[in-house]
């Protein structure tokens, strides 16, 4: 009842969400990278502080935490809006949103690249929830009616841990995007390859401090998303969960940096394939295959395996634009 009330609510903001992520790219590479964060950040604080106020003071429960969301999104999508007529390197008019082919066929492979990486990872994450719940019904301890929920209450907030330092990385590599760019259309490819490096250390960084959360302290990352009062079963699942479902973080991290610095650089289909064969040939086929033999636990290390193979593949691809990005034929 709860999440259709709130599902139907929050549909509503769909359009101007969209919107709002579509143009803050846009305005990063118009050369306003704080404004493009000032916006989204708006629109979240006013979520958070709307939130309270629409669901304690109005009461109106999920009604009022859907509303406050697509509030905050309307204020991202307006002040979009306002820098789109104020932009600095161009100055739209009506020819400006005429359909053009020749760019469609240039920016519509590199979309797609984006898109089917959303798909694919939701289908993986799919896969996992279908396994986490076939196989923790026959578990000795979780196929009982009183832990039944626990298998698929961990691996939420693991899943949401993941979520959270993966944003970080994609964030990181985002950012290349524009200089990246310019670098290369500048003929400056010795910027754009010391720019890569920086990224993979940044990215490796990421994922290293995630990891030592993740194998150091998953109790008390537990205890935030207020499950400190569980059972031993939940905390012992958690933090079995925890270590080995977030133990190749560097790598996912590396992954992800690669797979959006090689859309940067127009390698739409090594991107692509980067990103299906992880979320899609790995991801949903060890989810699926090693429960067989494994069980719960072959749930919780399909995501470690699949980052390593991703990983492997991940080091050609790298490899192969150093050598694209070599120092040879540099403009002055």
């Amino acid at each position: 009842m709860y999440a259709k009330e709130y599902f139907f609510y929050i549909s509503l903001g769909i359009p101007f969400y969209m919107f709002g992520q579509a143009v803050n790219p846009i305005i990063r590479s118009d050369g306003s990278p704080k404004f493009a964060m000032v916006s989204t950040l708006t629109g979240a604080i006013t979520n958070m502080i709307l939130d309270p106020i629409f669901i304690f003071c109005f009461h109106w429960g999920m009604t009022g935490a859907a509303a406050a969301t697509v509030l905050g999104q309307i204020l991202t999508a307006v002040m979009s809006v306002w820098y789109l007529r104020h932009m600095k390197a161009v100055k739209l008019q009506r020819d400006s949103f005429r359909l053009s082919a020749s760019l469609i066929r240039r920016f519509l492979p590199l979309g797609m690249c984006s898109l089917l990486s959303q798909i694919s990872l939701v289908a993986a994450m799919a896969a996992v929830n279908n396994m986490i719940q076939k196989y923790g019904s026959a578990d000795p301890i979780f196929g009982q009616a009183e832990y039944a929920q626990i298998p698929m209450a961990v691996v939420g907030i693991v899943m949401k841990f993941f979520q959270i330092v993966i944003s970080i990385a994609v964030g990181m590599a985002a950012g290349c995007i524009p200089v990246v760019g310019y670098n290369i259309g500048a003929g400056h490819k010795n910027r754009a390859r010391t720019l890569f490096t920086y990224l993979l250390i940044g990215e490796a960084a990421v994922g290293a401090a995630a990891l030592i959360l993740a194998e150091v302290f998953p109790q008390q990352l537990i205890s935030l998303f207020g499950a400190a009062n569980e059972s031993a079963y939940y905390t012992e699942f958690a933090i079995q969960a925890f270590r080995i479902y977030l133990c190749t973080m560097i790598l996912a991290c590396v992954n992800k940096g690669t797979f959006i610095y090689l859309q940067s650089l127009g390698k739409a289909a090594a991107s692509t394939l980067l990103s299906m064969t992880r979320e899609v040939v790995f991801g949903v086929g060890f989810a699926l295959l090693l429960p067989v033999f494994f069980g719960l636990d072959g749930v919780l290390y399909s995501m470690p395996v699949s980052d390593i193979l991703t990983f492997l593949i991940a080091v050609v691809l790298i490899r192969n634009t150093y050598k694209q990005l070599a120092f040879c034929g540099e403009k002055v």
